[in-house]
């Protein structure tokens, strides 16, 4: 359960940041969109989405994802909310991930190619290390703990679509630069990063154990099988294996095993 230490002065702070971090990344998007600011996200991505495509209705899961984003950003910064370890460990990478997706919509939108694969892979790692590493905490939860609902369901449902788009950005900018390895055919890149990337989801679904993780990437990979079947059936059935592959691992991972056991 939550603990109920009241905050001190530093961590209510950070709380503060966090809040303003959560802000941040959604406010961004919809200023950039409204006032037509630079390039669109489709635009950024259409000189170099040759190699690999996802569908443009996937990323409405942006909607349900920035949704989780704030009710974990308002808890967490309500008084009578207490300073448990998750929120306590949490709190700063989360803001840095938050930071980095608002900061990506900037960089995109002045077509700043590297700047957005550096942007996204740092908003990546820098909440995907914290939360494998407090992995056990998150396992020990209660199915209904407050923190499992409103701090691990939002930060892992963000770290699981980055886990798909952040591989996506990579060959997206490596394509538009001509600079993707002549070693395999852009086809196979496609397949090795589909993969890459279920392998790295499942991994991190079994660490943590939590359904709302797997979910978005296996959202990303049916919309690489939607968008790439007619020109890439190949490439498009990878997608759609790794989708399933994530979609079943992740029920028996997430369901079938006792969250506070080790296996």
């Amino acid at each position: 359960m939550s603990s109920i230490l009241r905050p001190t002065p530093a961590q209510r702070t950070r709380r503060l940041v966090v809040l303003a971090a959560a802000v941040f990344a959604i406010v961004v998007p919809l200023v950039q969109n409204l006032a037509g600011l630079g390039l669109t996200q489709a635009e950024f991505a259409a000189d170099g989405n040759s190699t690999l495509r996802v569908a443009g209705y996937a990323f409405s899961i942006w909607g349900l994802i920035y949704l989780g984003l704030l009710a974990y950003a308002v808890r967490q910064v309500l008084p009578q909310t207490g300073e448990s370890t998750l929120i306590n460990r949490m709190g700063w990478p989360s803001a840095v991930a938050f930071f980095g997706i608002g900061m990506w919509i900037v960089v995109a939108a002045l077509n700043l190619k590297a700047a957005s694969v550096i942007v996204i892979f740092a908003s990546l790692i820098g909440l995907l290390a914290p939360l494998a590493a407090y992995s056990g905490s998150i396992r020990a939860l209660s199915r209904t703990d407050r923190d499992r609902l409103l701090l691990v369901w939002p930060l892992a449902a963000l770290a699981g679509w980055l886990t798909v788009a952040a591989p996506l950005n990579l060959i997206t900018t490596l394509t538009a630069f001509e600079a993707l390895p002549t070693a395999l055919s852009p086809a196979a890149w496609a397949m090795l990063a589909i993969v890459v990337t279920t392998g790295v989801a499942l991994a991190v679904t079994a660490s943590l154990r939590t359904i709302a993780y797997p979910l978005p990437t296996a959202w990303g990979l049916l919309g690489a099988f939607v968008a790439e079947q007619t020109d890439k059936p190949a490439v498009a059935f990878t997608a759609l294996a790794g989708a399933i592959i994530l979609l079943v691992g992740g029920v028996l991972l997430a369901f079938r095993l006792k969250p506070g056991v080790e296996r």
